[in-house]
């Protein structure tokens, strides 16, 4: 009897749950729904990796971003991007480091919120990959910097139903271009970057 209850509970959960299976992902960028895209925050994450004192390259977390993609699958690099980061949302494995990081010696969120990224040219350079040139504004300061961008998916979400589209982006910057210098080259000027983008379509 147990064995039947159990069959029968996960045969109804298999009906009642959306089947992943049922994804269907396509990978080639020329199939891919153009339109306006907007920042799917749930699944979207902006990783940062510094050399800590020569021992670990250590890692943080930004999350909640907001955006918008403007796509144009047939032309690339007639594209647009910007993301919004809120800095507050940092995160790092150790709580006193995370509230240090908000603080007026790091990236100081009370004065400077948020950090952006407006991408000013998109250049195409394999068949899923692309080089973008934008303005990275962070620390209340302005500058050009550039990222690596991989499309990695597109298709309908089979839990939400709605279109979506994926790609991850790296770069490397300097934080003290941006006036944040604690601990510098201790903790290492160079910031790498990695974001985990999701985009879902809005018309």
């Amino acid at each position: 009897m147990k064995i039947f209850t159990g069959f029968a509970a996960a045969v109804g959960l298999a009906f009642a749950a959306p089947s992943l299976v049922d994804a269907q992902t396509v990978t080639d960028p020329a199939k891919v729904q153009a339109g306006h895209y907007a920042v799917e925050a749930g699944h979207t994450q902006v990783v940062f990796s510094v050399l800590h004192f020569g021992f670990t390259n250590f890692q943080g977390l930004f999350s909640s971003a907001s955006g918008t993609l403007d796509l144009d699958s047939k032309a690339p690099n007639a594209s647009k991007f910007s993301i919004t980061i809120p800095v507050s949302s940092v995160q790092t494995t150790s709580d006193k480091l995370t509230e240090e990081l908000k603080g007026a010696q790091w990236f100081d969120a009370a004065h400077y919120p948020s950090a952006t990224f407006v991408s000013k040219q998109v250049r195409r350079v394999g068949h899923d990959d692309a080089i973008i040139t934008g303005d990275l504004t962070l620390h209340g300061v302005t500058k050009p910097e550039t990222l690596k961008v991989h499309f990695v998916g597109a298709g309908v979400n089979p839990l939400d139903k709605k279109y979506t589209i994926g790609f991850d982006a790296s770069g490397t910057i300097k934080r003290s271009d941006f006036g944040v210098k604690m601990y510098v080259p201790y903790v290492s000027d160079e910031v790498q970057l990695h974001v985990a983008g999701a985009f879902e379509k809005q018309d």
